[in-house]
């Protein structure tokens, strides 16, 4: 173990995805009894540093919490061979959020469960997180999953003029870029850059009118082998996951009756919560606590 705070323990980890692909994780564990294990599953183009504060949280409460870079993003990006810490291009890597799904996501949860086989693991979904679980095949391992402002990201069910925006960018500034660079900068505002094979399946998914579901992929069937408990949470104040578009998402999962919750800043004394301001620490005994509680089953 590399760290200590909080009674947690920190451990910075590396395990391959189906394919072999090394990916990078950090564990936090609590110092006493492990009662649940928790995947945290990112949003896209974000790095998992900045979700370290809630699964301190989660460990300091009894969980043993995995958070994890998916291919080409934070430190599962491959190294360049020269310079000094740099990453490597991106141009020519081969990647797209259908391979996040099936080799990321799919290997992360099996190596939570066969490390913690007698734990209840739970599952956190930011953003495309929160997608990620209907598409892996071995989501029935999962008893219980929290969607943070996770939604299916059509631009028609985005506020108004945010839609506009979005649908611009993508199509008239993102996609002519990506082809053009080999890969999407970060610097254009998207957060982390991006291998262009993610960018254009995003691009296309947030131009469809039913996003994913329309892309016709065949582990779209997977959505149906969900069967444990699912809350989604979106926040009134989030212009891209409105709860439209997380009762979109949500209603994929038929085998279930997912439970949707919208929450006002003012409902937890914030001025603002947004598509991120979940995971600020000003949340901890609102916010971070109530998801706590929930899939601790408390």
């Amino acid at each position: 173990m590399d760290a200590a705070r909080d009674d947690v323990f920190i451990d910075e980890i590396s395990f391959p995805a189906t394919d072999g692909y090394a990916l990078t994780g950090t564990l936090f564990l609590p110092r006493g009894a492990k009662r649940h294990a928790v995947l945290i599953n990112s949003a896209t183009a974000v790095p998992r540093k900045i979700y370290r504060g809630f699964a301190s949280y989660l460990a300091h409460r009894g969980c043993a919490v995995m958070t994890y870079d998916y291919r080409g993003i934070g430190d599962s990006r491959q190294p360049a061979m020269v310079g000094y810490n740099q990453p490597k291009s991106l141009v020519g890597f081969k990647a797209s959020m259908s391979d996040w799904a099936a080799q990321d996501v799919t290997a992360a949860v099996r190596w939570m469960r066969e490390r913690y086989n007698t734990l209840p693991l739970a599952y956190i979904g930011h953003s495309y997180g929160g997608q990620a679980l209907g598409l892996i095949e071995n989501n029935s391992e999962i008893s219980r999953a929290a969607f943070v402002a996770s939604q299916a990201a059509t631009w028609r069910l985005m506020t108004s003029p945010e839609k506009y925006r979005v649908f611009a960018f993508m199509n008239f500034v993102g996609v002519p870029l990506v082809h053009a660079l080999g890969y999407a900068p970060g610097w254009v505002g998207i957060g982390e850059d991006l291998p262009k094979g993610v960018f254009l399946q995003w691009a296309d998914w947030v131009s469809s009118p039913r996003y994913l579901f329309d892309s016709k992929l065949p582990a779209l069937e997977n959505f149906a082998k969900f069967k444990g408990e699912l809350r989604a949470l979106c926040f009134s104040d989030d212009p891209w996951a409105t709860r439209p578009a997380v009762e979109l998402l949500t209603s994929g999962f038929t085998a279930i009756k997912p439970e949707v919750l919208t929450v006002k800043p003012s409902d937890v004394g914030a001025k603002a919560i947004g598509h991120f301001g979940f995971f600020r620490p000003e949340h901890r005994d609102t916010l971070w606590r109530g998801v706590a509680e929930w899939i601790q089953g408390e």
